[in-house]
């Protein structure tokens, strides 16, 4: 009976396997590389010039924007007064795994009523200046996949990981009709 891994079991395999070695090298072969030829390109038929409707101007969308909390939600959550109900440590992670296991918990997360979370980026190393996942995540949470789920987006305070976590506050569910 096999049964499918989920979201995070599977970056967690993939994390797992990154770092197994193997135990001898298998040989490696050269495959030889066929020159095909490269058919010569065919004359285009020109069309009658006829006259084109234009396009229909349509209003251009409004991009969506993760608005950063007020002054007291930051300090309701700093301070402990607002729950932090979840949280998500993407450390270690590459952008695309770190994209697949953000959006599986904010889904899950919203999924289940919870309002604000806490996502662990981390700061980056100094050799290689700011880190790739603190500088994403506010251009990721602005995409389609997560425009349903987040509504506001704020660096997180120094006892929750500072510049290296930011808060993000959830939509809260539609009432099911």
């Amino acid at each position: 009976m096999s049964k499918a891994l989920s979201e995070e079991d599977r970056i967690l395999w993939n994390l797992v396997a990154k770092s197994a070695k193997p135990l001898k090298k298998p040989p490696v072969r050269a495959a030889p590389e066929a020159q095909k030829p490269t058919p010569a390109p065919q004359p285009v038929a020109q069309a009658a010039a006829q006259p084109v409707a234009p396009l229909p101007v349509s209003k251009p969308r409004k991009e969506h924007v993760a608005h950063k909390f007020d002054v007291q939600t930051r300090d309701k959550l700093s301070r402990g007064r607002l729950p932090i109900e979840g949280r998500v440590d993407l450390h270690g992670m590459t952008q695309d795994e770190a994209y697949s296991l953000l959006l599986s918990f904010l889904r899950r997360a919203h999924e289940g009523g919870v309002r604000y979370v806490l996502v662990i980026t981390g700061k980056g190393s100094s050799s290689r200046g700011d880190g790739v996942l603190r500088k994403s995540l506010p251009s990721w949470l602005k995409t389609p996949s997560f425009r349903h789920l987040v509504s506001g987006i704020d660096e997180a305070s120094r006892h929750h990981g500072g510049g290296g976590a930011y808060y993000v506050r959830l939509r809260r569910r539609e009432a099911a009709r």
